[in-house]
């Protein structure tokens, strides 16, 4: 036990200090792309450009990790990362913005899903929701502090200073997991480690349960590329927001959902979980439409942060529901990179889609399409019926 504590410790460390550095820049990165000249739907492609080579690497890299280990992906992903960080600093158009942000998303198909699944496989069973909730929190309280310091520091010092501290956040990740983590061998919960036969994604798309967590969570994740693409420019071009005000924007959305991660992952281990993956669904609809009736700070901070909330419900239960699929069918890097699919095409279609609705008609059609979205997504899963019989606690 003493030993899966200093892998969560290593693994939640390190999750949290590379995603502060993504959360520096992501506030920054569409302000900075229309100085360049770049139009609505450049900086759709400079967001979309990341999750497009982490939709086509990360089942890959999932895939492998069951295979060969999960220690060596998160390694050589994290340096890669911290590479593509630096080289921010001598981008001078928008080509450039997009070959690096390329990069970015093939180094993070190697790193989010991969210490997912390693924390799934020494998480305990019947304490999927309250490990994976506390894990989030990593993902979610680095995002958090990410834009607010990325803020203060481009109104202090310079938009450089931003990229230099995104890279020394990365390459402190990469020396814990290669100090610290030691390589996995036998610490599935339960039972050994997943074999090397896996699972073809298709086979594991074929059961309902997996398809409409992979749904949900790709038409949760296109209104988050939507918001985190298009709402600071919204509230730059529109408004006049400072980049400071934009960070706290954007922040308010991931420190909300930060903090309900551990106490709806503990309900969600004593209810059944659909029940919180239904709420989030819906209270996330919600949100979205009314980002686009918001015409001050206060109203964008509201609606923000009732997105956050949103999330902060559903994502535990889906992720809980992910690591029992995983546990199920012995193939748990698999999973969760499927998951990781599901994040990263909605991160790409949110932001391709919201840029195109721009430029042919306005900011205001961009948030309804949304929250229809979304709708769709929660409709999904509530048709899934056999959630209600099995994934009750026990």
């Amino acid at each position: 036990m003493s030993s899966n504590i200093k892998i969560f410790i290593t693994l939640f460390l390190s999750v949290f200090v590379t995603t502060m550095g993504a959360g520096i820049i992501a506030p920054l990165l569409p302000v900075y792309t229309h100085e360049l000249g770049g139009t609505a739907f450049e900086i759709s492609l400079i967001f979309g450009a990341f999750s497009l080579t982490r939709s086509i690497f990360v089942p890959y890299f999932g895939k492998l990790s069951d295979q060969k280990g999960m220690k060596p992906f998160l390694t050589a992903g994290l340096f890669i990362y911290f590479i593509m960080s630096i080289s921010y600093v001598y981008a001078r158009d928008v080509n450039t913005l997009i070959f690096i942000r390329l990069g970015q998303g093939f180094a993070s198909a190697m790193i989010f899903p991969v210490a997912q699944a390693y924390v799934g496989m020494i998480t305990p069973l019947r304490q999927e929701g309250r490990i994976m909730g506390i894990f989030n929190m990593s993902l979610y309280g680095g995002l958090c502090a990410g834009p607010l310091i990325g803020g203060i520091i481009k109104d202090w010092f310079s938009l450089e200073y931003s990229f230099f501290s995104m890279g020394a956040l990365t390459l402190s990740g990469f020396f814990l997991c290669l100090v610290f983590l030691p390589p996995e061998k036998h610490t599935q919960q339960g039972h050994k480690q997943v074999t090397k036969e896996t699972v073809p994604y298709l086979t594991l798309l074929k059961n309902p349960m997996i398809f409409s967590l992979f749904m949900f969570r790709a038409c949760f994740t296109t209104c988050i590329g939507i918001t985190w693409a298009f709402l600071p420019l919204l509230a730059d071009m529109k408004y006049g927001f400072s980049s400071s005000a934009i960070g706290v924007l954007v922040s308010i959305n991931v420190f909300v959902s930060a903090v309900f991660q551990l106490p709806m992952g503990y309900l969600s281990d004593r209810f059944n979980k659909k029940i919180f993956v239904t709420a989030g669904g819906i209270i996330g609809t919600i949100a979205i439409y009314y980002i686009n009736q918001a015409s001050s700070f206060a109203e964008f901070a509201i609606a923000n942060a009732v997105l956050g909330l949103a999330g902060g419900i559903s994502f535990p239960a889906i992720m809980a529901l992910g690591v029992i699929e995983g546990r199920r069918n012995k193939a748990m890097g698999s999973l969760m990179g499927l998951l990781s699919l599901g994040h990263s095409i909605g991160m790409l279609t949110g932001p391709l889609l919201a840029g195109a609705l721009i430029d042919i008609f306005s900011f205001g059609i961009v948030f309804n399409s949304g929250a229809i979205i979304l709708c769709a997504g929660t409709l999904l899963f509530i048709g899934n019926k056999n959630a209600w019989k099995i994934y009750q606690a026990s």
